[in-house]
């Protein structure tokens, strides 16, 4: 599958810690991600809980615990580290989030992933 490079956001419009939303394609069916920032380093993973094939997030750019110290799924409850991905609690142990690409370069915020065009 051909993959394409987006420009997610500038690494100050995110919260710190904070997240954003992205799409990679126009067809029926984008590839679904989001980002997470904390201080300098950014995360880049799929939108999909390895646990029950959905979207993790119920609201926008919804995608951390309260004290925004790891990621959840909404509907679940799962909660994964934001460096590595991994499962640390829930339905989920010993699986983790699928990254995606993703670099920081002059303070914007790129990922590549699956063109769905």
């Amino acid at each position: 599958m051909p993959q394409r490079e987006v420009l997610v956001s500038r690494l100050d419009d995110i919260d710190d810690p904070g997240c954003r939303e992205f799409r990679i394609g126009d067809g029926d069916w984008p590839f679904k991600g989001f980002v997470v920032r904390r201080g300098d380093r950014v995360s880049a993973w799929q939108n999909l809980c390895p646990h029950a094939g959905h979207a993790l997030n119920w609201k926008p750019n919804a995608f951390l615990t309260p004290d925004r110290s790891a990621i959840i799924c909404a509907s679940h409850g799962a909660v994964f580290a934001i460096d590595t991905g991994e499962c640390l609690a829930g339905p989920c142990p010993g699986r983790s989030l699928t990254p995606v690409a993703v670099r920081v370069t002059n303070g914007a915020i790129y990922v590549t992933g699956p063109d769905s065009r």
